[in-house]
């Protein structure tokens, strides 16, 4: 179901008004129900899937706080992270390992084909996977003193709908007490919840789904237009895709707000970002700092020495880039910026050496950075939009060779380019007017400037939104 689509507007008040009346056990028995409805709304077939990861979490969880040896307790730490990760697998992978292992028999010489046998993704299974991984490994760890002893709150923990299929990923020392307390109506809350749900819809349903209408054509067919309007195609992506995901998180963040409950935040002015840390501190916050604490610290992180930090990083990210999706293009893109990340370290005290020697200006030196990292970005989004590397290859190629001449430069949509930078430029400014304190402050004081902005928001949505219910980018992954 779809944040985005009538089904949901139905859903939604139904869910709330019920949500409300309830306590205690019964709210959470709703609000695993109603969740589970939401997800069978997609393909009934995967909500045992669905079930399935919440009982082996669950179980695991218990058996290892009730083991008394560290071999039991590894035993059932890793008959979790097993069954979870053959089930991700499985479904996620065997297609694209099939392929592959065609690609290689063919450069091989050896004359063998086969159906590849086209198994279904089930939405979101990369989300739940690491929510359920993250609170067996915490137990494991001892960040989680004592199992959750009741499988109705895990399962709520687990499925509760707003960040079912596409996040953000909870942290069960965070959420699960949240789920012990039956938080009344506070309208506050709900004032800030849809806030946020307004600035989500705005994001996704003018900013993302417009930018699309721009990028997609040049993405489709770039041999049809000028090196201009690919390198402005491929900006219009990188904000398709901040618009669509951060849209979602925040829709989802504000959805549990009204419930009385705080994911935290998921998106943090990415575009903003000064170096690569920075910016994978701010863009899917829930992603990066998993990756951080069950990937990257456990492999040494930067405890070992410079080699041994880039050997991490690139390892890292390449993991990163595969969770994404099963394809060569995300594996490129995440090693991209396992690169990116290890050359930072390398030339970041360099650069600031040549900013004093010069004595650059602060701004100047910042402007520098942040550009950078955009720029940089935005050629690795042309490998995580085309799945096809040698098109991606051959778009970078015609950016950068500055052809002037084409079938197309606009393709008739320069008016279409107008309405992006448009709502580009309402992003940024909402985004640099939230780091200035004295206005954070002054908007945070006022319950009329909330609903100012949640105002204005509803607006711009009615008057240049698309309509048309597109599908979440995240949604596949």
């Amino acid at each position: 179901m779809l944040f985005n689509s009538i089904a949901f507007l139905i859903f939604a008040p139904i869910f709330y008004l019920l949500y409300f009346g309830l306590r205690g056990r019964a709210r959470l028995l709703w609000c695993s129900a109603a969740s589970y409805f939401f997800y069978a709304w997609w393909d009934w077939r995967f909500v045992g899937l669905l079930f399935g990861s919440s009982l082996v979490a669950f179980y695991s969880g218990k058996m290892i706080g009730q083991s008394t040896t560290v071999g039991r307790k590894k035993l059932w730490l890793w008959f979790c992270i097993g069954s979870h990760l053959t089930a991700l697998g499985f479904f996620k992978y065997f297609n694209f390992a099939a392929d592959s292992l065609k690609t290689v028999f063919h450069w091989l010489g050896w004359n063998v084909d086969y159906q590849n046998p086209g198994i279904l993704l089930p939405i979101g299974i990369s989300f739940f996977t690491f929510t359920a991984l993250s609170y067996v490994i915490d137990i494991y760890r001892g960040k989680i003193e004592e199992p959750e002893k009741d499988f109705l709150v895990f399962a709520a923990y687990e499925c509760l709908f707003p960040h079912l299929v596409a996040g953000p990923i909870l942290r069960a020392s965070k959420f699960l007490p949240q789920l012990k307390t039956d938080h009344p109506f506070d309208w506050a809350q709900a004032g800030r919840g849809l806030e946020m749900v307004a600035w989500g819809y705005f994001l996704k349903m003018c900013l993302a789904d417009n930018a699309a209408m721009f990028a997609d054509p040049r993405f489709n067919h770039p041999e049809l237009f000028t090196s201009g309007s690919l390198i402005l195609g491929v900006i219009a992506f990188a904000f398709q895709i901040y618009g669509d995901f951060a849209g979602y998180s925040l829709i989802a963040i504000g959805l549990a707000r009204i419930m009385g409950y705080d994911f935290g935040i998921n998106f943090n002015k990415p575009y903003f970002a000064l170096n690569f840390s920075d910016f994978w501190q701010r863009w899917h916050i829930s992603l990066s700092s998993w990756i951080r604490d069950y990937l990257y610290i456990p492999l040494g992180g930067s405890q070992k020495g410079p080699r041994r930090t880039i050997i991490n990083l690139i390892i890292t990210m390449f993991l990163a880039g595969l969770w994404h999706g099963a394809g060569w293009n995300y594996v490129i893109w995440g090693l991209l910026h396992g690169l990116f990340l290890a050359g930072q370290r390398m030339v970041s005290k360099p650069y600031d050496a040549v900013c004093r020697t010069a004595h650059c200006p602060e701004f100047v030196s910042k402007a520098i950075s942040m550009l950078t990292v955009f720029a940089l970005t935005c050629v690795a989004w042309v490998f995580f939009r085309e799945k096809n590397i040698g098109q991606a290859i051959y778009m970078l190629k015609a950016m950068v060779s500055w052809q002037a001449t084409a079938h197309l430069s606009f393709g008739g949509m320069k008016y279409q380019l107008l309405r992006v930078a448009i709502l580009v430029g309402i992003v940024l400014l909402v985004d640099w007017l939230s780091t200035r304190e004295p206005i954070r402050i002054r908007y945070q004081g006022h319950g009329y400037g909330r609903v100012v902005f949640a105002g204005v928001a509803v607006l711009i949505i009615l008057f240049t939104a698309s309509f048309a219910a597109n599908s979440f980018i995240y949604f596949q992954f």
